[in-house]
């Protein structure tokens, strides 16, 4: 079997990208350097992105989560009864009479502080994604790199023992041609 040259990253670009390294986007680069050296590209896009929340964007992930659940939904029902309860039946001088214009007050702050702050939340849940999907991505584009690493080198071993097969068969036709020349060539 004949040695091959390790491959470059430049040899490769080339060979699979049809571009030069340098032409490449850094996801490519980084799939294919990590390819040549054999090294994982995994990691935990979790924890990278938890690493870059502050304090102030992991509040508004908690309250969105609790605003969007059903205890939230379930609490905000039985303070509603309650205040419509004391407020229309129990209480003797209600503080707020029907129509309920303080509670209607309250309700509208409560919503005008909740939206942006799952807004934010979900901003950064898209932004979460988008760091997925690209690192998805580069996974995906280093398993392909390795899959045509692994075609080449199972069609360069096809072509070693094709070109192997043939040389042993060369030489049995050879010692065959000798030993029925060696024979007076007469078939017997």
């Amino acid at each position: 079997m004949s040695q091959h040259p390790a491959p470059d990253l430049h040899s490769l670009a080339t060979r699979w990208f049809g571009q030069d390294a340098a032409q490449l986007g850094e996801a490519e680069q980084r799939a294919l350097s990590r390819a040549l050296e054999r090294k994982p590209l995994s990691r935990d896009t979790n924890e990278a992105f938890a690493g870059k929340l502050s304090v102030g964007d992991r509040l508004a992930d908690k309250v969105a989560t609790f605003g969007g659940s059903w205890s939230f939904i379930l609490l905000s029902l039985l303070m509603l009864v309650l205040w419509t309860a004391a407020n229309a039946w129990l209480l003797r001088r209600p503080f707020d009479p029907y129509p309920f214009v303080f509670l209607n007050l309250i309700l509208s702050m409560i919503a005008a502080l909740q939206a942006p702050i799952i807004m934010m939340s979900q901003n950064r849940q898209a932004a979460k994604d988008r760091l997925v999907a690209a690192h998805d991505y580069e996974v995906n584009l280093k398993a392909e790199i390795e899959i045509m690493a692994l075609h080449e080198k199972l069609d360069r071993m096809r072509a070693e023992q094709i070109t192997t097969l043939l040389e042993q068969q060369q030489k049995q036709i050879d010692l065959l041609t000798r030993l029925v020349a060696g024979r007076g060539g007469a078939p017997s």
